[in-house]
């Protein structure tokens, strides 16, 4: 089982310095869900199921469609 937590952490990496990387704001959001959905997998294998499921429900979904929001919110307004 610690090769489990072993590959999400390494994804929770992955997603962390490819968000910093990617120019695109939307890929970025996308990749932070990511991050978060991961980050709850690895809480989750560490036996933590009560922060994993805040973090799926906080980080991966409400957070992540809260910022597509904004940017497409700010996308329509800067067109009128």
């Amino acid at each position: 089982m610690e090769w489990l937590s072993t590959f999400f952490l390494v994804l929770v990496v992955v997603c962390a310095i490819a968000a910093l990387m990617v120019r695109d704001l939307l890929a970025a959001v996308i990749i932070f869900g990511a991050f978060s959905f991961f980050s709850a997998l690895y809480f989750a294998t560490l036996g933590a199921l009560d922060v994993a499921f805040t973090e799926a429900a906080i980080g991966a979904v409400i957070t992540t469609v809260f910022f597509v929001t904004a940017i497409f919110r700010t996308i329509r307004s800067s067109k009128s």
